[in-house]
């Protein structure tokens, strides 16, 4: 997939899917579903993306690209490309003609969000780029348009939005929005109003219905409250997937050790978005057969607990992510990890003691190997 943040990098003409796309949710992907050469739903990929297949695969493309290639503040013109099941390279950005005859499916987004520009304070991401770049390769999206999102592009009206930037900049020739889609200054626009300025272009749009689940519409609020609560099966379902968290594995405390429970730290992007506080049934993925070479991973995930909090039996102050895993010991510091949330155990809590808290944890661990053989 080509990745940029400019109109002079990016290959046109162009089937475009526009929006903020936060969380790549099922609600996000109808929406690109539209421009999409083979849609989901043809190729039986709501079963693939659900799958730890398809978690594996995006553990492989954020590890072997580095989580800081991509992020919010600069992004580089370039391509992430799959060499096999499991392995992944981003290629230079190279000069690139606008003469081409096929339509590239594109997801046109913002960055910053609009809402931390005019805030001007940091919005956690539910994906962070990297993350979101990896979600839409495995739709099968072949461009990632970050447009900018200064004062000019605040200052743009619908009509000039359309024309400069979908128009003479991509080149068009279909785009999909939602229906509750808003653009240009003061968010004046609407897709209403989007498709009577395309259609004098002669370009078609489509309005996607708003996706429901349980009654209520699908949207990164929505799993964002999920995530808050600890209602990780909420999250699961409107998401498409479990919810995820990537990074490094960094030093901490090392207390973990002297309670027969080791856990590696896991360092994730400073704009992730993290959920409740507490002890989380996961899975992990990432981790090699040994710390010696090669280094091969393990085919599948292994199963483990993972706390998210201050660590207040200890005197914690920083926020950390430090997760467990059963029946494996090794080095992991330095190692790309990626957790995906199965279910939530318990809210953080203060122990009298250390003894208190090792029994706490080997409860924990109990409750967990429980739920997996359930599930």
């Amino acid at each position: 997939m080509w990745i940029t943040s400019s109109l002079q990098a990016a290959k046109a003409p162009t089937n475009i899917a526009l929006g903020n796309f936060d969380g790549v949710h099922l609600g996000h992907q109808q929406v690109m579903a539209q421009i999409l050469c083979e849609r989901p739903a043809e190729k039986g990929f709501d079963q693939y993306f659900f799958s730890r297949e398809a978690i594996a695969a995006l553990h492989s493309g954020l590890a072997t690209t580095g989580y800081s290639h991509l992020s919010d503040s600069h992004l580089s013109d370039g391509a992430i490309t799959k060499t096999d099941a499991d392995k992944a390279t981003i290629e230079p950005a190279e000069p690139l003609g606008q003469t081409q005859a096929a339509s590239h499916t594109t997801v046109v987004t913002f960055s910053p969000h609009p809402h931390e520009y005019f805030s001007g304070q940091t919005r956690q991401l539910l994906t962070p780029v990297a993350e979101k770049a990896w979600q839409l390769d495995q739709l099968g999206v072949q461009q990632l348009v970050m447009l900018p999102f200064d004062q000019a592009l605040a200052n743009m009206n619908p009509r000039e939005f359309v024309e400069k930037i979908l128009v003479n900049g991509l080149q068009a020739q279909r785009i999909s929005v939602g229906s509750d889609f808003h653009f240009g200054k003061g968010r004046s626009g609407n897709a209403e109003v989007l498709v009577d300025i395309a259609a004098e272009h002669g370009i078609p749009v489509i309005q996607v219905p708003l996706k429901h689940e349980a009654g209520d519409r699908i949207s990164s609020s929505r799993i964002r409250e999920a995530l808050q609560t600890g209602d990780t099966d909420t999250a699961t379902r409107l998401l498409g997937r479990p919810y995820i968290l990537s990074g490094r594995v960094v030093k901490g405390q090392q207390l973990g050790r002297t309670l027969g429970f080791p856990t590696a730290n896991l360092q994730v992007p400073q704009k992730k978005y993290l959920p409740r506080t507490g002890v989380y049934r996961v899975y992990v993925y990432g981790i090699a057969q040994s710390d010696e070479p090669p280094n091969e991973p393990l085919n599948g995930p292994l199963k483990g607990v993972m706390n998210i909090g201050n660590r207040p039996t200890v005197s914690g102050q920083a926020l950390s992510v430090e997760v467990h895993v059963f029946n494996w010991s090794g080095n992991l510091y330095g190692k790309p990890l990626t957790v995906s949330l199965e279910g939530f155990l318990r809210p953080e809590q203060k122990f009298e003691s250390l003894n208190a808290l090792k029994a706490q944890i080997q409860l924990d661990c109990e409750q967990a190997r429980k739920l997996f053989t359930r599930s």
